[in-house]
């Protein structure tokens, strides 16, 4: 049994150990982070979630400030509104004017523990399919050359899309394999708040899934793809691939709403309604009402252009996208799974401005990536809808035409633990 004074100098030791201890965890030096981007004004891609790296951002209930420290940043355009010099005056880092020198810090070896790229917002050129052809891959590659000159790496985040050109985008993935660095992108979507808090059951059979969306092609289609894969990922026997995809505009999509047969080109009314009664923005069509659920010649009037991806997985799993421009403002997901009577759906939650909360939600997983040297999904996932948006568009451009995509068949196992926020 202890004394009172060999107690007090146990107590004393274990004192003096835990202050040691707070003092080498206080002296261990942050992560040093280099940020690539188009360019930084209010509401731009990079001031979201570059922000967060300097300010921190709101994580259950508490203001969290990431471990890490901006060291360096390359901008690729200054328009009216630029904020990065503000930022780099307020933070203590360097603008360089080559993304090399961002990543070396001035010298000629990489210097960062860790590379943003945010390839989003600026005036760049738009092709015929409608995509805007911002240079993620060419920022990328630009990495990729530091890398291989330092003879080392550090983990990569690239925002949205891998490229608006699909074998572009491969070759990213098939870089980051060969140099073996963690690499992630894709959408915020995937890992925001959901309403209610669902996931679909990891090894559920899928026969049918819906999204209903809203936004700009290329942009907002690219948002509702990635949150249709992150549910659908979690079927059995994991992500096999896309088999075809074919997207419709304007009467076919009022068509296939009106069938409820997918292999007569419909889609399952039942799913249609559920994703509508879990929207917070559906429009009306007549005035005096609130909360009125939309006829089909209302549905017409309140939606002059609807889009619809059709996509045909090669297990067998079917599903569609609509983005609905006119009648909602928010995404919603609905699933018809085997032996189930019941469709799962829920709300993809969005925060308000100025604050997106969502890119908050995002950042926290490429911290987790910055600090950990593992990424919290397969970037394959961004992979296989960087892809969709590349055949669809194609798609549509070529008046609808069904295309097979052996190029999509992409396969990956998805992580089991839901990766989206509850708190």
């Amino acid at each position: 049994m202890l004394n009172r004074r060999a107690f007090c100098q146990v107590v004393s030791v274990s004192a003096l150990c835990t202050a040691a201890g707070r003092s080498l965890r206080a002296e261990q030096p942050r992560k040093r982070m280099a940020i690539i981007c188009t360019h930084w004004i209010m509401q731009s891609h990079a001031q979201h979630m570059g922000d967060r790296f300097l300010t921190g951002y709101p994580r259950k209930g508490r203001w969290h400030r990431p471990p890490l420290e901006v060291v360096s940043l390359y901008v690729d355009q200054k328009p009216a509104g630029d904020q990065s010099a503000e930022r780099a005056r307020e933070f203590g880092f360097t603008i360089y004017p080559t993304i090399a020198a961002a990543l070396c810090c001035g010298g000629d070896r990489l210097a960062v523990d860790a590379v943003l790229i945010i390839g989003e917002h600026g005036d760049y050129p738009v092709n015929a399919l409608g995509q805007k052809q911002y240079p993620r891959y060419e920022f990328f590659k630009q990495v990729v050359d530091v890398f291989r000159r330092s003879g080392t790496s550090a983990p990569v985040f690239n925002d949205k899309h891998l490229s608006w050109n699909f074998a572009w985008a491969r070759e990213m993935v098939a870089l980051a394999q060969e140099l073996r660095f963690p690499l992630l992108a894709g959408s915020s979507l995937p890992v925001t708040w959901r309403m209610p808090a669902v996931d679909l059951p990891y090894g559920a059979q899928v026969e049918e899934a819906l999204v209903v969306g809203f936004g700009p092609l290329d942009i907002y289609d690219f948002h509702a793809l990635e949150t249709l894969q992150a549910f659908v990922e979690r079927r059995h026997g994991g992500e096999t691939g896309v088999a075809w995809v074919e997207v419709w505009r304007g009467d076919a999509v009022w068509q296939a709403l009106a069938q409820p047969d997918w292999d007569r080109g419909g889609i399952d009314p039942q799913l249609f309604e559920a994703c509508l009664s879990r929207s917070q923005t559906l429009a009306q069509a007549r005035p005096g009402f609130g909360h009125r659920y939309p006829t089909s010649e209302e549905l017409r009037q309140l939606v002059p252009e609807p889009i619809a991806y059709r996509i045909q997985y090669r297990d067998g799993t079917r599903a569609t996208v609509l983005m609905l421009n006119g009648l909602v403002k928010d995404f919603t997901f609905a699933a018809r799974l085997r032996g189930q009577s019941e469709r799962l759906s829920t709300l993809v939650y969005l925060p308000p401005q100025p604050n997106v909360v969502y890119s908050a939600a995002l950042m926290s997983k490429v911290e987790e990536m910055f600090l950990t040297g593992h990424a919290p999904w397969p970037v394959e996932r961004t992979l296989l809808t960087s892809g969709l948006v590349s055949f669809g568009l194609q798609s549509l451009f070529e008046h609808s035409r069904r295309l097979e995509t052996p190029e999509l068949a992409i396969r990956y196992v998805a992580p089991r633990e839901s990766q989206f926020w509850r708190e």
